[in-house]
């Protein structure tokens, strides 16, 4: 089941297809951008005037389905081995999340989606007490757990097979429960030259549009013209600093930012709380939280069948559609950062955490900017939301004391999300393009780190932005159907992970077979628990004693016309596999492990070789779930031997139980 050929090299079919594929569209749409506007558009509306149920109904699915793997037994499987642990802290996991996801978002639409709802509600009269009511929560519908719920189900479906059963980190391993092997062949191929055009085009036109909202700021801080001379530096450098910054790799460049970003999302967020009105934010997120909880099936799927109107297609469904655009690419990020979690924690830390932290977001910016029209005749507001979105927030700043310190506080953030947007763009985009390592040469990420950049900048001069972005929106139909199948794989596959689970519950420690014809069995086992033996002698063990046992087992399946090998990972690591042919491979591994001597020894995690007297090491079981949490150090090889047709059993009695 796992491709042994997987490695950080080029892969070619994808490269060159994605690459190619990436530019005629581009030409395309720079040279004809009237042409491409009016054939994408006529496909979107195609779509959302016959398919809006589908898009509903898919959505809901995945929702369901989330909830349901995070609730169910299935929760308790991990997003890898069994013994693995999180890569990320959660207040670093939560960052990468929050930047990944929406994070840009939060700051165009903070503001302006809850004044537009407010002034052209899809029913009843605009700039109303009801239609504040109805504006925030349709604002927490658009922004809550369904955005999350499509991000996190690619998150889950990628994570599970790759951290899980060894297959590459990239969009075709979410349909091996479907094909197999052939993953590896050119339907593979064609899944993540969709995923890398799909991620590439997406954070392109993110970042021509949000250079827009940057231009507004610095306008408003430093009077900087608002043209496309200034758009078009702007977005060199944000490419030049995502450059910079993919160049770090993970764990300095993305990590740091998105904690800096954070921290900065924290301030601001705080500052509105205690400059604006406080009580009635607080009051207003209370409310406003109950009201999206008690309405979530009926906004969920309502499809306004009764009330014909325009809204539904121009918001929900643009929005469904974009958040299963950007799915393959936030799904694909949020994997790579959550090995290790369990399936319940990650499902409950990826709805409930970024939506809790956007639902108060929209809720400070959006209350405090409906409160300044309503309420407090602030009219100007309104007019500068209806005129120019990407202006909204330094209109609405503005109404605050240190509204220049505010706005250039703002103006950082969306640069900082543009850059660990683009950042985590180009990872992802390396990581499809190389057979989901992201151990890749350097020139490969900056590649794709520029083409984001190229790509923005040739289609904001040509004006192709608005037709780019419709044509990633319309891409967001086939997924949604490869979603769904995927989803269903995913289910059938944790069902399968959850019967090998329950075939190994079982008791592990076989005294009978520690001893030989005699009754010393358990004196060998007790000398054993207060044994504390050095590298060299386990090292030895596994070389001589496991390996005997390995290879009398294999010569005995033999005889069965049952190939079996032995191989020797490292010093310290021998592993024993028995391929099956159309089924799940047995996997049994002993591996070397050091931990520090209790405090209670005679003589006094893992460490490296120049451990000190205090270290003492394991020979440990390992199947492919992960570790087993038992040392066969100083069993005999008959024991060793048993142990591994019991566990070879096992795995035959797990696929029976399953076909």
């Amino acid at each position: 089941m796992t491709n042994s050929s997987s490695t950080g090299k080029l892969n070619p079919p994808v490269f060159y297809s994605a690459t190619t594929l990436i530019a005629t569209i581009v030409m395309f749409t720079a040279i004809f951008p009237k042409s491409a506007d009016e054939i994408f558009t006529t496909l979107q509306s195609g779509i959302v005037e016959n398919g809006s149920w589908f898009y509903v109904l898919t959505v809901a699915i995945i929702l369901v389905s989330v909830m349901f793997m995070g609730l169910s037994k299935f929760g308790d499987i991990k997003l890898g081995p069994d013994h693995s642990t999180p890569d990320y802290g959660y207040v670093t996991w939560f960052a990468m999340l929050f930047s990944a996801g929406m994070g840009i978002g939060l700051m165009f639409f903070g503001v302006a989606e809850p004044v537009m709802h407010f002034l052209s509600p899809p029913t009843g009269d605009g700039e109303t007490i009801e239609a504040a009511r109805q504006a925030m929560k349709l604002t927490f519908f658009h922004w809550g757990l369904h955005a999350w719920a499509i991000y996190a189900v690619v998150a889950l479906i990628l994570a599970f097979f790759s951290y899980r059963h060894g297959l590459p980190l990239t969009l075709r391993s979410a349909l091996y429960p479907l094909i197999g092997e052939k993953i590896y062949g050119p339907i593979g191929h064609a899944v993540d030259v969709f995923a890398v055009v799909g991620t590439v085009f997406g954070v392109a036109t993110s970042l021509g549009y949000g250079v827009l909202q940057v231009n507004s700021g610095l306008n408003y801080l430093f009077d900087i013209p608002l043209d496309t001379v200034t758009q078009i530096i702007l977005i060199i450098g944000v490419t030049l600093l995502a450059i910079l910054s993919v160049t770090t790799g993970l764990d300095k460049g993305i990590r740091r930012l998105s904690e800096l970003n954070m921290v900065l999302a924290v301030i601001l967020l705080v500052t509105i709380i205690i400059l604006g009105p406080t009580v009635y934010l607080l009051q207003a997120f209370v409310q406003n939280t109950g009201a999206y909880a008690s309405d979530i099936v009926r906004n969920t799927f309502n499809l306004f069948a009764y009330e014909k109107t325009e809204w539904l297609g121009g918001w929900t469904i643009l929005y469904w559609g974009w958040w299963m655009s950007w799915a393959p690419f936030v799904g694909l990020f949020i994997a790579r950062v959550s090995r290790g979690r369990t399936i319940r924690e990650f499902t409950f830390g990826v709805l409930f955490i970024p939506s809790g932290f956007t639902l108060l977001w929209m809720t400070v910016f959006g209350n405090s900017a409906i409160d300044l029209i309503m309420n407090q005749g602030v009219s100007a507001l309104a007019d500068a939301v209806s005129q120019d979105e990407a202006l909204s927030l330094f209109a609405f700043l503005e109404n605050f004391p240190f509204a220049g310190v505010l706005s250039f506080v703002g103006t950082c953030m969306v640069i900082v999300f543009f850059v660990t947007s683009s950042d985590s763009g180009s990872m992802v985009v390396d990581m499809l393009c190389s057979n989901g390592n992201d151990n890749t040469p350097l020139w490969q990420r900056v590649f794709w780190a520029s083409s984001e950049g190229i790509v923005a900048g040739v289609l904001l001069l040509a004006g192709g932005l608005g037709a780019l972005q419709t044509m990633t929106i319309a891409s967001a139909l086939p997924f949604a159907v490869v979603l769904l199948i995927a989803t269903y794989g995913l289910l059938k596959a944790l069902r399968v992970d959850i019967a090998k689970r329950d075939s190994l519950q079982t008791n592990n420690w076989r005294l009978a077979v520690l001893g030989n014809d005699d009754d010393s069995g358990w004196e060998k086992q007790l000398a054993s628990i207060h044994d504390y033996p050095d590298k060299k002698n386990v090292n030895n063990y596994i070389a001589t004693m496991v390996k005997d046992a390995m290879g009398r087992v294999k010569r005995q399946l033999a005889k069965h016309n049952v190939e079996a090998k032995i191989e020797e990972v490292k010093a310290g690591r021998l592993l024993f596999t028995v391929e099956l042919e159309d089924a799940y491979d047995f996997h049994y591994e002993v591996r070397r492990f050091s931990y520090e001597k209790p405090n209670y020894s005679a003589d006094g995690n893992e460490a490296d070789d120049e451990a000190g007297d205090d270290i003492y090491f394991r020979a440990e079981v390992h199947l492919r779930e992960g570790g087993q949490d038992y040392d066969i150090m100083g069993w005999p090889q008959d024991a060793v031997i048993h142990d591994i047709v019991e566990q070879y059993q096992k795995h035959m009695h797990f696929l029976h139980s399953i076909r």
